[in-house]
Parts: structure tokens; sequence; C-alpha cells
């Protein structure tokens, strides 16, 4: 009798074991075949960024709580990274969903992640200087010195190694990447003889350390415009969540407009965002110079990424140069745009 029941109590784990296998892979198969679909406003986001003065309106959009009010109940996490090659891996990670983020990593990880990443909106055009040591009077002068750059493969690392290459010095520079900060030490032990570098550590080197000015990356293109700040994110966080990722775009529109409205309060929050993040407030002629080089935009300057992804060519991040067709989504931006009267971002070189 026991045995009996022993049986049926087998066969029906058995049998329930099986149906449940059956709408595991039934579940399966549909995710496989089907594109992720409009969930809604996600319960949280996570956005990453730098505590630089060329990420100022993320720093503006968390510390005066733009982003907070156009998010609603959506839970806002931040995280900060000293540069982009290290962001792009908490998002391929899944750790992160939006990013403020260098031009050449945004590029980088789209292809790195073959499409998984794209490009949503601007955020600063201008901001990254190569500064060195006074005595230094040209370019041809950089044979046998050492330039720091914030990482390997980061947006001013390619800027460097470009510009090394067209002056046909890239054997005759050593290159060292250092953080931030730590650049600043080096560059006052006469460790490094310089550094390309964003805001406003640029601005740090000359006004705290006696650096100077050998190239304002401005004058190397078009008008003076580059995109040294732009917003990525996840692809399947935006098919998900794109009210979010609307929601997302408002609040940095909003903290742009209030910046530009309040542009000496707009130091002050940034300052403080600084203190908090980094352990340290910047002195009011080292903000005054940051603030200076650079633009607020939502306009991602989309008319430079072609040359921006031959670049990462030539200084030897990539092999060869992506195609950046699907790269870019400024729907979500454009709807943000449109309520605001203000003209779309127009990049059919970019969007699919």
């Amino acid at each position: 009798m026991r045995s009996y029941h022993r049986n049926r109590f087998l066969a029906s784990a058995l049998a329930a074991l099986t149906a449940v296998s059956a709408l595991a892979g039934c579940s399966r198969a549909d995710s496989s075949v089907a594109p992720a679909a409009n969930q809604g406003a996600a319960g949280e986001v996570r956005l990453g960024f730098f505590p630089n003065v060329t990420h100022a309106p993320a720093l503006i959009g968390v510390k005066k709580d733009f982003f907070k009010n156009e998010l609603g109940s959506t839970k806002l996490t931040t995280q900060t990274f000293n540069a982009g090659p290290e962001e792009v891996n908490a998002l391929l990670g899944g750790s992160l969903d939006v990013a403020f983020i260098g031009s050449g990593p945004a590029i980088n990880a789209f292809t790195k992640s073959k499409g998984a990443i794209q490009l949503i909106s601007g955020a600063v055009s201008g901001g990254a200087q190569l500064v060195v040591k006074p005595d230094i009077a040209g370019v041809d002068q950089l044979k046998g010195k050492n330039i720091a750059t914030p990482q390997l493969a980061n947006t001013q690392d390619v800027a460097l190694k470009k510009f090394l290459a067209d002056k046909k010095l890239t054997d005759q520079v050593k290159i060292t990447n250092l953080e931030n900060p730590k650049t600043l030490d080096a560059f006052k032990k006469g460790e490094v003889d310089g550094g390309w570098l964003p805001e406003p550590w640029a601005s740090r080197l000359v006004i705290d350390a006696g650096a100077k000015v050998l190239v304002d990356e401005k004058t190397l293109w078009p008008g003076g415009r580059f995109p040294s700040t732009v917003v990525i994110v996840r692809s399947e966080f935006l098919q998900q969540h794109p009210d979010t990722v609307r929601a997302l775009l408002k609040g940095e529109l909003a903290a742009i407009d209030w910046a530009k409205a309040h542009p000496e309060d707009a130091k002050t929050v940034v300052n403080g965002a600084l203190k908090e993040l980094a352990g340290s407030t910047l002195n009011p002629a080292v903000l005054d110079r940051a603030f200076s080089g650079i633009e607020l935009t939502t306009d991602p300057v989309a008319a430079e990424f072609p040359q921006l992804a031959q670049d990462s060519v030539t200084a030897g991040v990539v092999k060869s140069a992506v195609a950046l067709k699907g790269f870019a989504d400024f729907g979500p931006l454009n709807e943000v745009l449109k309520t605001q009267n203000l003209p779309a971002v127009e990049a059919p070189e970019l969007t699919k």
C-alpha cells in the first residue's frame, strides 16, 4: 500500500515538473522572439556620471531635484565614475541604466555591445585642454615628455592619441593614465609634464599648479563645438521604460535651462556637488575658468560622430571605424524638445 502511494506521489511530482519545464520553455521562446515591450515607468533608474564640471547637467539635475521632480514615483539611484570605460562596464554589466559619458566611450559602448547601448542626448560641448609645464613652448617640445589622460581609451585619451598621430609624435610621447586628482598631484611633483584633461582639471592645473594651455580642443573642431559629454542608455531599458527615459531627459533640459538663467547659482550648486562627491571644492577662479570653456546643451553635435569614430581608429583603440547607423535614438529627446517649442535633433546618419 505504501508503495502504491509512493508511486502515485512520484508520478504527480514528475507531471508537475514537466508542466513547469514546458511553461519555462515557452517563456524563453517568447522572450527570444519578442523584443522588450513598454512596461511603463520603471520602479528604479540607475544613473551614472562623473564628478566633473563637464557633467554639470547631471550634477545640477541631481542636486536641484530636476530629475526627481520629473521621475515621480520612480526611484533615482546614482553612481559616480572617474572615466568612461569603467562606466561602460557598469552599463554592459547591467548595474547601470543611463549614463552621462564622453563621446568616445559612448561609441565604444555601442560597438562593444553590438547595439545594446544607444545615444539619446547631448549634455556638454567643449571643456577639454592639453595643459603643460610653462617651459614647453610648442607641440614639437612634447617629444620625450610624459602626458596624462584620465583613463585608457577615454575621450581625452583618444583625443590626445589622435592629436599626436596627426603630429607624427605617437612613439615620442609617453602617455600615463591617471585618475584626475592624481594627475594634479603628479604634475605638482614633476612626475608628469602635463595632461589632456576635462574641466575642472585643466583649470586646476593652470590655476593651482602653474600649467599653461598648449592646445584647447575647441580649436580642433568646426565652430569650436564637440560633444565632450553625452547621455546614453541601455537599449533594453529604453524599450521597456520610455516614459522614464523621457522624464530623465526632461529633467536634464530643466537643469540646463536653469543653469543658463542662473549662471552664478549653477556654479555654486556644482561646487557643492563636487565637495560632496570628490571631497573638495574649487576656488572661484578655477570654477569661473572651467565654466567659461563649456556649453551646456542637449544638442549632441551629431555631425562630429563619424569623425570621432575614425579618431578611435587613429588612436589605436579599435581596428576599424564602426558603422554608426542605429547608434542614436533621439525620439524621446525630440518629444521633450517639442513640448518646449525647441527644434528637433536631426541625425539620419546615426538613427535607424
